[in-house]
This record gives C-alpha cells, sequence and structure tokens, in this order.
C-alpha cells in the first residue's frame, strides 16, 4: 500500500465570502458633474485584452458606467492598502441606499481626498487615473450582465484600451517585471502581498 499521500481531511462549510484572494482594484467611473467616484473592488480576471469585474448593483459605480461605459482600472500595490481601506465604509450614492447604511456606509463625494490618492489625467477615456497605483488601465465597457441567480451584482465586460505602468515595474519595454510587481491581495476581507517567487510556467517571457 502506498503511504507517501496522507489523506486529506476536508468539511463541507457555508462561508458567507469567497474573496479567497483577488488582486484589489480601485475603479475610476465619472460622475454626472465630471468627477470622479473610487470604487473598491475584489472580483475580476483578464484574458487577452478583456477585463471581467463584478460591481454590486445599486452603487454609483455602476450607475457611472451605465451612463458613460468607460473606466480606468487602477490597481495597487501592497504599500497602498491603507488608502484602499480609507474608501471602504464610504460610497459615493446620495442617498445612501439602505443595505448600505446596515453595513456602514456613509456618502463621501470627494473620494480622492478621502483616500489621500492623487488624480492624473488619462489618455483617452474621460475618468482619471491614480497616479500611486502601478498599474493603470483605461478600458472601455464592452457589456453589462445581470446573472439570472445572483441578481445583486452585474458582471461587466471591459476592453482594455491603454496600459499604463510605473517605470521601475518594466521591463524590456512592453513587459511587467514579476520580481518587482507585487498586487495587493484581497484574502478572505485581508489585505496581504505576494510572497517568495516560487517558480514559473514554461511561457513566461521575463
Amino acid at each position: 500500500m502506498d503511504h507517501s499521500k496522507q489523506m486529506m481531511n476536508t468539511e463541507t462549510i457555508q462561508p458567507k465570502i469567497l474573496y479567497y484572494g483577488t488582486p484589489v482594484i480601485l475603479l475610476n467611473t465619472l460622475n454626472e458633474d465630471d468627477t470622479v467616484n473610487i470604487s473598491p473592488i475584489s472580483s475580476s480576471w483578464a484574458l487577452g485584452d478583456c477585463i471581467v469585474l463584478g460591481v454590486g448593483l445599486g452603487g454609483k459605480a455602476i450607475e457611472n458606467l451605465e451612463r458613460l461605459p468607460e473606466c480606468v482600472i487602477n490597481i495597487p500595490g501592497p504599500s497602498l492598502w491603507e488608502n484602499v481601506e480609507q474608501l471602504a465604509p464610504y460610497t459615493g450614492k446620495n442617498p445612501v441606499p439602505d443595505y448600505k447604511q446596515q453595513h456602514g456606509y456613509s456618502y463621501q463625494k470627494d473620494k480622492y481626498a478621502a483616500s489621500g490618492l492623487t488624480p492624473v489625467a488619462s489618455k483617452t477615456v474621460k475618468p482619471s487615473r491614480i497616479m500611486e497605483c502601478p498599474l493603470q488601465i483605461e478600458a472601455s465597457i464592452q457589456n453589462i450582465r445581470i446573472p439570472d441567480h445572483s441578481p445583486a451584482f452585474a458582471i461587466l465586460e471591459a476592453q482594455a484600451v491603454h496600459v499604463h505602468a510605473h517605470q521601475d515595474i518594466i521591463i524590456d519595454d512592453n513587459h511587467i517585471d514579476p520580481l518587482k510587481w507585487s498586487p495587493l491581495i484581497y484574502n478572505f476581507r485581508h489585505y496581504f502581498g505576494l510572497g517568495h517567487q516560487l517558480g514559473k510556467t514554461y511561457r513566461a517571457e521575463t
């Protein structure tokens, strides 16, 4: 009998959340008066130039994107976790929706002031980028879909238009150096950075 593999015991659980470790995004959208709303989100994935975002309904971000389907996907590094957390209890929606009031949200118009972050003009889209974020992706929203089985949020398909990166994380002109770049990770409502490199896939170009 092969005893090299020990039995892994599991239990069936019912967690309230499934934030199992994804990068934090600060999603910039344009308000009606041309000011910018910043929404921290942690549901996204990217393939090619397509970035899929999960955004809650009833908030300011989805309202803005339905009116003007363009945004900036800002990806902060671990050093910005406190700036991100300063945004967490605020919403740009006024009046504050009941469900957000129940979770302790309050209205904040100036998200840049609340977070201590700095706006910088985008190249093509109207919402500004966040200067301190090492990656800033200007994008256009191509599709908005509300899943039948989970009607509390929308699935947004965004197309990357321009990718901006801090110079100190760029290698070979158009690559991000994975040894210098670390996204801020949202792991079951706790903030983490990446650990040490374990290896790389055979398709890695750096």
